[in-house]
């Protein structure tokens, strides 16, 4: 396993990046969060990315993608979370994601150039609750004839606002709660019966709620096979969660680096307040936990690559690990920058919201250790009998932070091993 970018990638990293900083700074982010209504994105910056591959990296050339692969597509979300690009990519993922895997041929070849060009923009509908819980689905789909009907409500739909096709994960059979019964259908923003409804969150991106009231389509809208929509959903989820989990820590890597940058010119009467050791440790911990994610991201990065069977736990492993470090992250870089931290005018506040929202997208951090802890048996003695005691949950959930780095391999953790001295260099230096 590579712990590093190959020459390949890091061209388009490169590009991204300088991309980024050019026609999409976070003064532009700022210029969108004033604006009350409209797509939450700028189309022109949009275009732009499609222009450089963004949106067909992740597909086959056979649907006009570019295959770059999942660890080339990583490195430009880390870039554009540098600079908190808006944009409609990891919809696109998401939504193209469930077609790949689970579309007709018909459906492949009509939809995903479409998306890869630009001239649709679809997106995911999954969750229902203020949890994201893909198998708690209790929207219903009823065949009737040719059509199916579907009834039922879908919260926080990414880029949902302007969509025009959506992804919709309906129940055809069984319970909330079971995988068996979900399936998946294709469903226009101008159909009867469908009501988009607009909703910013605290980090001023934009999401949607939808209503579906007696919507009726034909049958041939169904992608895969009536009830077993399940395991193509979760694949395309699992692509999202490992790109949001890379976005993230292009984040947290720019507001550490902007911290240190404060403490290397900050004084405080008369001495710069990064020869203080007490903040000195403070940036050792934070450099050495964003070099434990970069670990953990690669990792899940080459199994996803791979189609490796644990390639879902180790996705579910970085995404939780990145949610509690942003968190941690963004919470130093506000406190060691003082009064001006909280201010709206630092930008280190706009990192610490997307850190809040971010962690409770496609799954928090709680939800992905309970996902990953389930292959360890041993642990289910632990939650069973106590898991409605609130000091049995928090232990819980030490326990399944545990399993997450027994999990790690020795070549991830070795790049971690030099990483305080290595952080008090650059400290220093």
């Amino acid at each position: 396993m590579s712990l590093a970018f190959n020459e390949e990638q890091r061209a388009l990293k490169d590009s991204v990046r300088n991309f980024a900083k050019d026609q999409s700074p976070i003064e532009a982010f700022r210029a969108l969060r004033s604006q009350t209504d409209g797509a939450g994105f700028d189309n022109t910056v949009w275009q732009a990315m499609i222009e450089l591959g963004l949106s067909g990296a992740l597909f086959p050339e056979a649907y006009g993608g570019f295959e770059f692969g999942s660890t080339g597509l990583a490195g430009c979300m880390e870039e554009l979370g540098r600079n908190l690009v808006a944009s409609p990519l990891l919809a696109s993922v998401l939504s193209g994601s469930a077609i790949l895997h689970a579309g007709s041929e018909e459906q492949k070849q009509t939809l995903l150039p479409q998306i890869i060009s630009g001239e649709k923009l679809v997106a995911l509908a999954c969750d229902e609750g203020h949890h994201h819980q893909p198998k708690n689905i209790a929207a219903s789909a009823v065949r009737e004839g040719h059509t199916f009907i579907l009834n039922g409500s879908k919260t926080r739909v990414i880029n949902g606002v302007s969509a025009d096709l959506f992804v919709v994960a309906a129940r055809t059979s069984g319970n909330a709660g079971d995988t068996q019964g979900i399936s998946l259908f294709l469903v226009d923003a101008n159909t009867s019966g469908l009501q988009r409804d607009a909703a910013t969150l605290v980090d001023s991106q934009r999401y949607a709620r939808l209503t579906l009231d007696n919507v009726c389509i034909p049958d041939s809208h169904l992608i895969g096979e009536v009830n077993n929509g399940f395991s193509a959903l979760d694949k395309a989820l699992d692509y999202g969660r490992i790109y949001l989990a890379a976005e993230m820590f292009g984040g947290m890597q720019e507001i550490f680096e902007r911290t240190v940058q404060y403490l290397k010119e900050r004084k405080q009467f008369g001495t710069l307040i990064g020869t203080f050791q007490a903040l000195q440790h403070r940036a050792a911990h934070m450099f050495t936990e964003i070099e434990m994610c970069k670990s953990i991201l690669m990792l899940a990065l080459d199994a996803l690559e791979k189609n490796a069977d644990n390639a879902p736990q180790l996705i579910s492993g970085a995404k939780a690990k990145l949610s509690d470090t942003y968190e941690l992250i963004s919470n130093e870089a506000t406190q060691m920058h003082g009064g001006i931290g909280v201010t709206d005018e630092l930008d280190i506040g706009l990192f610490l919201k997307r850190a809040r929202v971010s962690a409770g997208t496609l799954g928090s951090a709680r939800f992905h250790y309970d996902r990953y802890a389930p292959r360890w048996k041993v642990f289910e003695a632990v939650r069973s009998p106590l898991r409605y005691s609130r000091p049995a949950n928090c232990c819980y959930r030490s326990i399944s932070r545990v399993a997450l780095f027994i999990r790690l391999s020795v070549s991830a953790m070795a790049n971690v091993a030099r990483s305080p001295r290595a952080a008090l260099h650059h400290l220093s230096h």
